[in-house]
């Protein structure tokens, strides 16, 4: 994904614990928040709780995958933020496709429906 699509800085995940919207599923937590930009901005957090760091950073990669194949498919101009719960860890990426896509349809932020390559 590239850099420009990446929320990096602590306010811009401050305003959107403040400001957004909060959606809730099994696997994940997904905070949208408009941004005001012509592009969406994407934010991934796992904590310790999934496992250690090989755990960690093999659901950060699947979720990042996933909305890297939504991406185009999702309505310009939002943040979200994707909060990993522990059942999420060692899920298949197919699963771990099928809550992203579920929580931006929740978001009303998908446009259409898309299935995994």
């Amino acid at each position: 994904m590239q850099r420009q699509y990446r929320l990096h800085q602590t306010r811009d995940f401050e305003r959107l614990r403040q400001e957004g919207h909060v959606y809730r599923h099994p696997l994940l937590v997904v905070n949208v928040a408009p941004n005001h930009l012509a592009h969406n901005r994407y934010g991934f957090i796992t904590s310790r709780q999934l496992g250690k760091a090989v755990v960690r950073n093999r659901t950060r990669r699947l979720m990042r995958e996933a909305v890297r194949q939504l991406h185009p498919h999702l309505n310009s101009g939002f943040d979200m933020v994707l909060i990993a719960r522990p059942r999420l860890a060692g899920l298949p990426f197919g699963d771990v496709y099928e809550a992203v896509q579920e929580m931006a349809r929740r978001a009303a932020i998908l446009v259409e429906r898309q299935n995994p390559t």
